[in-house]
């Protein structure tokens, strides 16, 4: 898929510098973690686990996976110290076809859907307070349409501003989530406990597996992102270092948001409240704060939260796409860089319109729930690869990994995942399950048509190699110079 048809570089080597620091590696992780979610849906896990009680003890047992997997990512991360993330795990481990697989619903669906879904949440909650009447689509999807375009241009401009606009939005959905948790704790303050003890604490608690097995689904999933720092690995300032630290710091401090957040949720909602609420947040903030703070305060806190992920998810899904054409699975141009910005702007500029395409697409809610099963398997890849690596390197290879977890980490990540993967199939509709398990083969004959398969017409070589070129001269950029990822 990778033709090597671009012109010639300049002499000074062209790479991704290190120029992320600690605290925005920090940033990147808790701004990709937290995003409209526990604004907006926390009632996923509850519909599941049935009661308050079995609901926090999901989020916990979710924060201690999400930590689990940290650590294990911090030893893949050292262990590979390639940007790619997951990708770059998968190729080394199991080699082209399963890297590809992953690649492939990461690039036409997984991404470009996600960011179009955050989106079109910040953008209907950016304009809540501007229309006294339903918000037409039409509207939503034209301002969606330039959030993404105004993020994806600061990513394409300079590293660190798009760091320091991560920074921002990162400090800022902090402090929203730190006021529903001071208002909750107010309101606990005043007596009002009854929704947090016995008998109502465990009321309607759920006892069916594979019922706690979905409600973990849709916890873990909203710490989905904890290894999202090891898709810019070589932009980190002193990785060996600063990944461990950023994942360590990072994962512990959302979990105990997320904790206290939901207990502020339940402090002032009753559990029959958050499954009638469509956005919790709102509903809470309408019920302590007034008309005020669902109108005016929680949008723009929501708003504040889905533009650093939005860019969160821009900097590093990017950095996949530049791997995988660096290891000739993706046309070469996502390869390339910036000879001024030293920032792949062909992966960021087609990551960005993709997603604006998927805005316009139709339901593409219902892909994201079809493809949360297809996300596991990607944990369940990279696991396998780090464990596999683990009983296979040799001894001087293994001591000479800067980080050094007991295999016991790994193994028990690796069995928690297979609880998450098999445990949903016995729910009573698995179905979206079986369409992100087809979503990821339909991969095998593209792979098939354009990887494996070397031939290409000769009309089709000599244009393809003309683009190649338009697309460089048009962004003023050549390909990584740093070796294959």
């Amino acid at each position: 898929m990778n033709e090597k048809s671009s012109l010639m570089a300049p002499d000074e080597e062209i790479r991704l510098k290190p120029r992320i620091s600690l605290f925005s590696g920090c940033t990147i992780i808790i701004g990709v973690i937290i995003g409209s979610g526990i604004f907006v849906s926390p009632k996923g896990v509850l519909l599941e686990a049935g009661s308050a009680g079995m609901s926090l003890l999901v989020w916990l047992i979710s924060g201690v996976f999400a930590m689990i997997g940290a650590m294990c990512y911090s030893e893949l991360g050292t262990l590979i110290p390639k940007s790619g993330g997951d990708y770059v795990y998968i190729y080394e481990a199991f080699g082209p076809l399963p890297s590809f697989l992953f690649l492939w619903v990461a690039l036409v669906i997984i991404n470009p859907t996600s960011l179009a879904i955050i989106a079109i949440t910040c953008a209907t909650y950016a304009l809540e307070p501007f229309f006294s009447c339903p918000i037409p689509p039409s509207v939503i999807n034209i301002f969606a349409s330039c959030i993404i375009l105004i993020l994806t241009f600061i990513n394409c401009l300079d590293v660190r501003m798009a760091t320091r606009t991560n920074d921002f939005f990162t400090v800022a959905k902090l402090l929203a989530l730190s006021l529903i948790v001071v208002c909750g704790g107010y309101w606990l303050s005043l007596g009002h406990v009854d929704n947090l003890v016995m008998p109502d604490v465990a009321e309607g608690t759920q006892t069916k597996v594979s019922s706690i097995a979905m409600a973990f689904y849709s916890g873990v999933f909203s710490f989905s992102g904890f290894s999202f720092l090891n898709f810019v690995t070589e932009e980190l300032k002193n990785p060996f270092r600063n990944l461990p630290r950023a994942i360590y710091i990072s994962i512990p401090i959302v979990t105990i948001v997320y904790m206290l957040v939901n207990i502020a949720y339940f402090s002032v909602l009753s559990v029959d409240e958050i499954l009638e609420s469509d956005a919790v947040a709102i509903t809470f903030a309408d019920k302590i704060l007034g008309s005020f703070g669902s109108k005016i305060l929680m949008p723009l806190f929501v708003s504040f939260s889905c533009l650093g992920s939005i860019n969160g998810l821009l900097i590093t899904c990017s950095r996949m796409f530049f791997s995988g054409a660096k290891n000739n699975q993706l046309p070469e141009f996502f390869s390339m860089i910036s000879i001024n910005q030293l920032t792949p702007i062909p992966s960021l500029i087609f990551l960005g319109a993709t997603s604006i395409i998927m805005l316009f697409f139709g339901n593409v809610f219902q892909l994201i729930n079809y493809l949360s099963f297809a996300d596991t398997l990607v944990f369940f890849g990279s696991i396998a690869g780090l464990i596999k690596m683990r009983l296979t390197l040799s001894k001087a290879q293994l001591d000479a990994r800067p980080i050094k977890i007991s295999l016991l980490w790994p193994i028990l990540f690796f069995s928690m995942i297979l609880f998450l993967l098999i445990l949903p199939f016995f729910h009573s509709d698995p179905w979206e399950l079986v369409y992100g398990v087809l979503l990821v083969l339909s991969g095998i004959p593209i792979y098939a048509a354009f990887v494996l398969n070397k031939y290409r017409p000769e009309f089709f070589q000599s244009a393809w190699i003309q683009f190649t070129h338009l697309i460089q001269k048009l962004f003023y950029c050549v390909p990584d110079l740093s070796g294959s990822s």
